[in-house]
């Protein structure tokens, strides 16, 4: 893929059926950082700093929304993301999604996208900050935080003409009884 570069971001070029457009949409939200473009059920989703930022569906765009700037969006008078799904009972019906177009306006130049931007990419931080962070597994019962092999030391080397006394070993009052019995043929 080509790259074109803008003034404050990096754009990465995508070809094919709808690219003119999201190719547009890309450079008119490249202020915010830079914009990569994902193909996904024939539209495409669009991606700014690495959160999900956008919406392109049918040659139009819509942008993230939260319950804190959902009523920006209804107050400029936007549409929400309206699409149909099968319901429980097999018939269709219209669903939405938490995204909305922009004013009309805004889809001809950065500078007149960009506080659209910033309200849809405040939305994806906080959607992306109120995500469970994957933690780690926690130990089961029972099990201690040392490790599970010992390291064994070596034996330190004898000097010469020092003699050392190892100690005795203490044994059980049962071992090494049945070994003596498998020698003695009992």
């Amino acid at each position: 893929m080509a790259r074109g570069t803008t003034t404050t971001g990096t754009v990465r070029r995508v070809t094919g059926a709808g690219a003119d457009f999201a190719n547009h949409c890309m450079e008119l939200l490249a202020p915010l950082g830079p914009v990569l473009a994902r193909r996904m059920f024939g539209g495409f989703g669009l991606y700014v700093d690495g959160l999900f930022l956008a919406i392109i569906s049918r040659d139009e765009l819509y942008l993230k929304a939260d319950a804190a700037s959902q009523s920006r969006y209804v107050d400029a008078g936007c549409e929400p993301f309206r699409y149909s799904k099968a319901g429980k009972d097999g018939r269709q019906e219209v669903a939405s999604l938490n995204y909305f177009r922009p004013p009309e306006e805004t889809l001809e130049s950065p500078a007149l996208m960009l506080p659209w931007g910033r309200l849809a990419m405040e939305s994806a931080l906080r959607s992306a900050n109120a995500k469970p962070k994957a933690s780690t597994p926690k130990k089961s019962a029972g099990t201690s935080a040392e490790p599970r092999t010992v390291r064994k030391e070596k034996p330190a080397k004898a000097l010469k003409g020092v003699t050392t006394k190892t100690p005795a070993v203490k044994r059980s009052p049962g071992a090494g009884r049945t070994a003596a019995r498998k020698k003695a043929g009992g």
